[in-house]
């Protein structure tokens, strides 16, 4: 359904939307958000404690925005790209929440091709910014386990939340046991980047909640992160074992 500037809500719509909204304000846990820092947090309840933190204040905002469409129609348009922006601004979060959290090992061998295609899918990146190169082999390497695309998206939805709609360049490589994952996009702020990539324990926010989900699944799986910055393009490289 598209709607225009002057088009009515209906009241059943609105009171869907504004019934949606309240449902997943009251599922996000009011008690137990909290982790104890003496434990080491795992992927979960660091999931957890960014979402208690970060997703109270759009979901407010959607529902004021919502609850207010049956207005004057001269103020519909404004409302309804508020509800958009906080509606694309939540689907982010819980793109990166679902790819930040513990990864079920997968049951089955997939080509890395199909995996890339699935991570593609799962980011959000729209496909006109994003540019995928696979180098001869690199489509036919085995996977058989799940944190590979959890890295994938992570990657992506991160260069589509903070990239500002800058092209993507992502290339995978095979070399002698190794995949090379490298993800490259200009106008990177490096030093808050790197930063994120070098913390030992989750960040408090959803930003840079991916990005430490990034290192630590790929010192799981036995890889090694680097990064280049040549000063226009920034490189983030991903190496994991070809197996």
């Amino acid at each position: 359904m598209t709607l225009s500037a002057d088009t009515p809500i209906p009241p059943s719509t609105r009171n869907l939307f504004s019934d949606l909204v309240r449902v997943l304000h009251a599922h996000l846990p009011h008690r137990g958000c909290r982790v104890d820092a003496a434990d080491e947090p795992t992927p979960d309840d660091a999931v957890l404690r960014a979402l208690c933190h970060d997703m109270r204040s759009p979901l407010a905002s959607l529902e004021a925005a919502l609850g207010s469409l049956g207005g004057p129609l001269d103020r519909s348009r404004e409302l309804l790209d508020l509800a958009r922006a906080q509606t694309a601004q939540l689907s982010s979060m819980l793109r990166t929440a679902d790819a930040s959290g513990g990864a079920v090992r997968a049951t089955s061998v997939r080509l890395l091709r199909d995996v890339v295609l699935a991570s593609v899918d799962a980011a959000g990146l729209p496909r006109r910014q994003l540019t995928v190169v696979l180098d001869d082999g690199a489509g036919e390497v085995p996977v058989a386990d799940a944190r590979v695309q959890r890295i994938l998206t992570n990657l992506l939805e991160n260069a589509h939340r903070h990239g500002a709609d800058r092209p993507v360049l992502l290339r995978i490589t095979p070399s002698e046991g190794w995949v090379r994952l490298a993800l490259t996009q200009a106008g990177v702020p490096v030093e808050r980047l790197v930063g994120h990539l070098r913390q030992s324990r989750p960040p408090l926010e959803l930003t840079g909640l991916g990005l430490w989900s990034v290192q630590r699944q790929t010192r799981e799986l036995g890889g090694q992160l680097s990064w280049t910055d040549d000063g226009e393009d920034f490189t983030l490289t991903v190496r994991l074992p070809d197996r």
